[in-house]
């Protein structure tokens, strides 16, 4: 929940007064889980294969 405000998304108080709903928390939440597993994968992609 709190994944988007950490990453600098949203604020607390979107969430806390409802200008956030759960599926916009959803939504970020996926974006944010593709944007990690992008760099996770472009990081093991230009480790030195050996």
């Amino acid at each position: 929940m709190m994944k988007p405000v950490v990453r600098g998304l949203c604020r607390y108080e979107s969430l806390k007064d409802g200008s956030l709903d759960l599926c916009d928390v959803a939504q970020l939440n996926e974006a944010i889980d593709a944007l990690d597993e992008n760099a996770t994968r472009a990081q093991e992609a230009s480790k030195p294969r050996g």
